[in-house]
């Protein structure tokens, strides 16, 4: 009796110090960012000199590296391609197809695989440490760019198709490397306080951005494309070096410490409210699966997190879904209305600066935004209204001056300002309406469960890429 009223009178003050979910409107229900359990038994330390803040940021930079590399070389990859469309005959025009929707063949190779590493990566959450999933996969990742980086300057002009072949390979390879490398490390930063997961997202963004302005660079710096090429991939091999580096000092922080040992340790029965249960009316800071815990070595319980993520897994997937049937299959192929004036603008730089770096940079501008504006909520209806409203994007990108066209002749916004204009506001709200769900998912799940429901989230994110990216080659063929 007197520990049953102990354990009564700890429940209660537990629930003044952290009001209950439903005593918030949908939009206003707190998001978990750390463990109810020894909250009170030791001193949170602080994020000294913003450290794990900056490393989740690389980490997010390097965590969608390959992809941005591989989309932003365009100019390298129609160079190396070139002796394709000069082939007469039949094999000529096959062969002139890898360049024309070589951006499509590269999003299902990168993205059909990814899908499949992911089902795997959830089953090994609990049974393969993050650890080492994680460096495992950055060292493929820069063991397969090392060989890209090679190739730069390997002549494959006679054997053009079997460069095309290895190229998909490689890619196969590291977009499955970076799938496992982006879901793992999204399922650590689940357990830290939601600052440090915005900083992983926006690291994501910055990525590209940084892609991007390296590929104009070079562009302009580099006589050669060869040169730019073997500069640009450089860049990206010494990066992967970076992230291994800053992910093997984050468990030497305190602050970091702090929260990975804290998701390790399971709370006792006597912290747990009496007649407790998780599988649907467990919320955040709330109660604890005892069974879960029980089973910390096996598969994650699928069932509850998919009820409690399913409307926001469905957001992910068709944001991503739009955004990847446009960016870069049309956004990359729309041409500027004056390239017959022969300007450096017009010819050279409009789709690195207008498709590729306005996209990547918006992107991020997108992502930084909801570390202040966290509207709508995650049981908002106006979220999936808004996600939907950006299938509007698809008709205004085919209408613009996309080149070469085969069967939609009409250019209704036939000036250079339209396509910046569609592309600025897809990035935006891709960025911002991503992270907003990436960030809700992991935070409205018990905390033992928040590093399976983060994979779980890049699953939704991976199979919109996936089906999207399938979808992007059929849009381009009927335009």
């Amino acid at each position: 009796m007197c520990n049953g009223g102990k354990r009564k009178e700890e429940t209660q003050r537990a629930s003044t110090m952290h009001p209950a979910t439903g005593s918030f409107s949908p939009d206003e229900e707190p998001l978990i960012e750390e463990p109810l359990v020894n909250r009170y038994s030791r001193q949170k330390p602080s994020d000294r000199l913003h450290g794990a803040y900056v490393i989740f940021f690389l980490l997010g930079i390097g965590s969608l590296l390959p992809w941005n590399f591989f989309i932003t070389a365009k100019h390298y990859w129609m160079y190396k391609l070139q002796n394709c469309s000069e082939q007469a005959g039949p094999g000529g025009q096959a062969a002139s197809d890898l360049r024309d929707f070589f951006e499509s063949y590269i999003s299902i190779a990168s993205t059909v695989p990814s899908v499949l590493c992911l089902v795997g990566n959830f089953l090994l959450v609990n049974k393969v440490p993050a650890s080492i999933r994680i460096l495992s996969s950055l060292f493929i990742m820069l063991a397969i760019f090392l060989v890209i980086t090679v190739l730069v300057k390997v002549d494959t002009s006679t054997w053009t198709t079997h460069f095309f072949a290895l190229t998909i390979g490689c890619v196969v390879v590291i977009s499955s490397a970076s799938t496992i490398f982006t879901s793992s490390i999204f399922g650590l930063s689940s357990c830290f306080p939601m600052k440090n997961l915005q900083a992983l997202i926006s690291g994501q963004a910055m990525g590209g951005t940084i892609s991007a302005v390296a590929s104009v660079i070079d562009l302009a710096a580099a006589t050669d494309v060869t040169d730019s090429a073997l500069a640009y991939f450089l860049t990206a091999d010494i990066f992967i070096v970076i992230c291994i580096m800053v992910y093997l000092l984050l468990p030497k922080l305190e602050y970091s410490r702090y929260y990975m040992n804290s998701q390790k340790e399971s709370p006792s029965p006597a912290t747990m409210p009496p007649n407790s249960s998780t599988e649907d009316k467990a919320e955040p800071g709330g109660t604890t699966n005892t069974s879960f815990l029980a089973k910390s070595t096996g598969i994650p319980p699928l069932r509850p997190i998919l009820q409690k993520t399913a409307l926001l897994g469905f957001c992910l997937f068709y944001v991503f879904f739009i955004s990847i049937i446009i960016f870069p299959s049309l956004s990359s192929n729309i041409e500027s209305v004056s390239k017959s004036s022969g300007s450096l603008w017009s010819t050279k730089y409009f789709v690195p600066l207008t498709s590729f770096l306005l996209y990547n940079f918006a992107d991020w501008c997108g992502r930084q935004v909801t570390a202040w504006i966290q509207v709508p909520g995650p049981k908002s209806k106006l979220l999936p209204a808004l996600v939907l409203l950006r299938t509007i994007f698809l008709p205004l990108f085919i209408l613009s001056n996309y080149q070469p066209r085969a069967h939609i002749q009409a250019v209704v916004f036939n000036r250079d300002v339209y396509p910046v204009v569609f592309t600025a506001l897809l990035g935006l709200s891709n960025g911002y309406l991503g992270t907003l769900v990436m960030v809700y998912g992991p935070k409205i799940v018990p905390k033992e469960l928040a590093e399976a429901a983060g994979v779980l989230m890049t699953f939704y994110l991976m199979l919109g890429l996936a089906v999207g990216s399938a979808c992007s080659i059929l849009i381009v063929h009927l335009v």
